[in-house]
């Protein structure tokens, strides 16, 4: 039987794939491909791997549970050292600490970090006094200000009515809360908030950003979209934001008290430079020329005259992210090396070849699927015409 292919290149694309006969996920030829907007292949071994996370721990009462292992703290009860007054650079809070809880000083002004971030997941925990006085926005008022500009209401809402869009867990003035979730005052409440701030390119607007808000485990907020910064009775303007800002509670003349506050970053998206999800055509080529590139690199430490396969297997891959002449010749020249020595075989030891010969025709059809070969390619329907004389698709 001649095995001769008439395009090793293709060949070469085939039998890459030799040393894994099952498709496991996460191996090469597997998924669907990348395409138009997409980088990456379904199921794709190449996509970085996500980063480890040891999780926290929940809060009680009488204590704050633990943040996760990759948070920004920002209070953790010990004191105000990455805290200022909104006064200016530098100038000290007049906020104070009482039994692990940073406390507002009414009159004294708003409290913010020194650190500046934008995207974030942030937790923040927070308490109305329990010595309950007025009614309204008068009764255990503040707010949490994402970047100094989005404000997530505190207030106790507790048996106390007010306007909707200024309950607590509003977006002040934008969105009320999907419920009233609050335990009574004095207690501590908890926020986990994720936040995206809005990007703006060419005074347009690419994405208006968004707010999650869960108050006690309870969503409040789902994906609220922004409109600009909020503010006390005015509408919110559209209009582009900082990269980053601080982190700002606000003084409302009540002795509301905080803890346990940290933040994680978030990752850009798509539209920022992230490499996740629905990419336009350029971002999309871009990345996918810079995966195949780093493919074809890692193809070039595994050259063993003694055995092309780990190379061929490499430049394999790189081809379905990004064609390259280099690359397809190279293959070309370890098809050669690999099939010269394929065809000193016994029919014996051909037969014994049968998964791995069955595979690579599935692989071929892989490779005609996403492009890389054409459906009537020789290599491909000699594949075809092997296994069917051998009749190795027979039960």
């Amino acid at each position: 039987m001649n095995l001769h292919p008439t395009s090793p290149v293709i060949l070469t694309l085939l039998t890459l794939a030799m040393p894994a006969y099952a498709a496991d996920v996460g191996s090469p030829f597997y998924g669907d491909a990348p395409d138009a907007h997409h980088p990456w292949a379904v199921h794709d071994r190449n996509r970085p791997q996500p980063e480890l996370v040891t999780p926290g721990t929940f809060s009680t009462q009488a204590q704050p549970g633990k943040p996760p292992s990759d948070a920004v703290i920002l209070f953790d009860g010990a004191d105000l050292s990455k805290w200022e007054a909104d006064e200016g650079q530098g100038v000290p809070t007049k906020w104070v600490i009482k039994n692990g809880a940073m406390e507002c000083v009414p009159g004294s002004g708003y409290i913010r970090t020194k650190d500046k971030f934008g995207d974030c997941q942030l937790h923040v925990e927070w308490a109305a006094p329990t010595n309950v006085r007025g009614d309204s926005q008068g009764r255990g008022n503040s707010g949490v200000f994402l970047m100094g500009l989005v404000e997530v209401q505190v207030l106790d809402n507790y048996n106390n009515p007010t306007y909707a869009d200024g309950f607590a867990g509003s977006v002040y003035g934008v969105n009320p809360p999907l419920a009233n979730a609050l335990r009574p005052p004095g207690e501590f409440q908890t926020y986990d908030i994720v936040f995206r701030r809005p990007i703006y390119k060419d005074g347009a607007a690419l994405d208006p950003g968004r707010v999650t808000v869960f108050l006690n485990g309870v969503l409040v907020q789902d994906n609220t979209m922004l409109e600009g910064g909020t503010g006390h009775r005015v509408r919110s303007k559209p209009g582009p934001f900082p990269e980053t800002g601080p982190l700002k509670l606000q003084d409302h003349g009540n002795p509301v008290r905080y803890r346990n506050i940290w933040y994680r970053p978030l990752p850009p998206r798509a539209i920022e430079g992230g490499t996740d999800g629905y990419l336009t055509t350029e971002a999309t080529a871009a990345k996918r020329a810079a995966i195949a590139a780093s493919i074809r690199a890692d193809a070039e430490k595994l050259k063993n005259p003694s055995n092309p396969v780990p190379e061929m297997l490499r430049l394999a891959e790189s081809l379905v992210y990004e064609r390259d002449e280099t690359a397809s010749q190279r293959a070309g020249e370890l098809a050669n090396q690999y099939w010269a020595n394929l065809q000193q075989l016994s029919s014996e030891k051909l037969a014994e070849k049968k998964d791995e010969v069955k595979h690579l025709r599935d692989v071929c059809v892989y490779l005609a699927r996403c492009g890389v070969i054409t459906e009537d390619a020789d290599s491909k329907v000699q594949l075809e015409k092997l296994i069917q004389e051998k009749q190795w698709d027979k039960p």
